[in-house]
This record gives structure tokens, sequence and C-alpha cells, in this order.
């Protein structure tokens, strides 16, 4: 799990960026300061949590004083209508800090909830959904953290985890056997090495060639897949890529990959619809 000093740089960044020149102009010039107010946090829709804990910090960080009733957390799932967190204090750090936790909220929701359908989708075939580095700048952490929690695993954090060789890197080797053979003589004992192929002769130059620990099956037809996975015949780990969304990912699943790689689960999961309701306190 990501550290609360972490989740908190990344909540100060958003609650900053909201604020613009430090301040809320609506709510401070229409709510008094001695107000107080109790916000309901609630699911609208059936999904995965994620990003509760950072969005229920921009409240307790805009009022260090505020109160937090926590009823679900991230890795629960919810049904419409069901209430995930109260929040009691200041009326003007509420309102300051809403749309800020609700981003939070509803986007990392979003990414856990569709990464769970993906899951769900290739149960008992024994493959792996992962997600890529097409993060949001800034979130990547948050956002691999609610695919964690959906279900699934994740690929690269950066790229310094592994190397990862494709097309363009081996267009400026010179080849695929000059690629892995600099990538061979110049990683440590410790890094993996991945490499993408796109077609089967490809394939068959990079088995030829030896060394890759994953071997990335790039927009490859089902049939091709199956080709692939037999000429692999173990020799290396197989990850599936492209062209992969909910009424494909069983099929490709089924051709015995051990691993599917799925950009949209960070850079296209619609945002689950959560809802703050506040109520005044007397």
């Amino acid at each position: 799990m990501i550290s609360a000093i972490h989740i908190e740089d990344i909540v100060r960044a958003a609650l900053k960026e909201d604020l613009g020149h430090g301040h809320d102009i609506t709510t401070e010039c229409v709510v008094p300061m001695d107000k107080d107010a109790r916000a309901v946090v609630n699911a609208r829709v059936d999904g995965r949590l994620a990003g509760i804990i950072a969005g229920l910090a921009a409240f307790t960080i805009t009022d260090p004083d505020c109160e937090i009733e926590l009823i679900k957390t991230d890795g629960e799932d919810v049904k419409p209508g069901e209430d995930i967190a109260i929040v009691t204090g200041s009326a003007r750090a509420i309102l300051t800090a809403e749309r800020t936790a609700l981003n939070f909220m509803t986007h990392l929701s979003g990414i856990a909830t569709l990464t769970r359908a993906y899951v769900r989708a290739i149960e008992d075939t024994g493959a792996k959904i992962v997600d890529t580095r097409k993060t949001i700048p800034g979130l990547r952490a948050l956002e691999k953290q609610a695919v964690r929690l959906g279900g699934g695993m994740n690929h690269r954090f950066g790229l310094d985890d592994a190397i990862l060789i494709k097309d363009n890197h081996i267009a400026l080797a010179g080849g695929i056997y000059p690629a892995l053979q600099m990538a061979k003589e110049n990683a440590g004992h410790m890094v993996k090495i991945e490499i993408e192929v796109d077609t089967l002769d490809q394939l068959e130059e990079v088995l030829q060639t030896g060394g890759a620990d994953i071997i990335m099956l790039d927009n490859f037809s089902i049939d091709n897949m199956k080709k692939a996975v037999k000429l692999i015949d173990g020799r290396a780990i197989i990850e599936a890529s492209g062209g992969v969304n909910l009424n494909t990912v069983k099929s490709i699943a089924e051709t015995g990959v051990h691993i599917i790689s799925v950009g949209a689960l960070t850079h296209s999961a619609p945002a689950l619809d959560i809802g703050l309701d506040i109520s005044v306190e007397d």
C-alpha cells in the first residue's frame, strides 16, 4: 500500500490546484465561518472502491479538526445508495475539499471497478490482468494501487524497473539480435528483460537469440497467439498486449498467455458515480 506521507503529498498538490490563489471565494462569501456541517459520502452505482482514503485526506488536510466515520473503504464493493463515509466539521472546509475528494474517489474507484470486470472475465483461465504506464502524470502510484484493489496486478512502475525492448528500441539498436545482446551485456543480474514482437518471424528470432525473460505479443491475432504459445513452449513468460477489451479478453486468456496488459484500466476507466450530501449541524 502507498504510505500516508505519499498520499498526503498528492492530495495537497490537488488541493492547491483547486484553490487557485489560496481560497474558495464562493464558500467564504456565502457560508458563515462558524457554521458546522455533516457530509455523507455515498455510492450512486455498483462498484469497487479505491481512492477513499486519499479522498478523505482532502477533508482532514483542509480541516484537521474534522471527524471521519469510515463505513466502507478501499477494496470493498458497494451497491447503489450505500454510505461510504461521514465527515463532520467546518462547513467551509467540507465545501472547499469536496470536489478534490470526489475527484480522487470517483476516478480511482472507476479504475478498480473496471479492473474487477476484466479480472472476472478471465476467471479460471490462469492468466493475470496487469496495467501499463498509461497513467495520469502525478497519479501513477494511486492508479496502480486502484488496479490492485480491483484484483489486477502491476506492470512496471517506471522506466527503471525492468528492461522492456519495444519496436523503436529494436530499430535504433539495429535489430532484435543486437538489442537483446546489448541488454544482456549491460543489465544487472537482477534485472528482467522483456521484448515486444509484432510477428511470428520476430518471435522466432527472439527465441533463437535467447535472453528474454518475458515476451510481449503485440496485437497478435488469436490464431497467431496460439502458435506463439506453442513456439515459446515455457521458455519465457508470455504477455499479450493490444486489442484487449472486455469482449476479447477471455479469448486472449484462453490461448495460454500468462499476462494480459490493458492500458484502458487507467487511461479509459469511467468514473464511478459517488456523491456527497451535506446537512447543517445545529
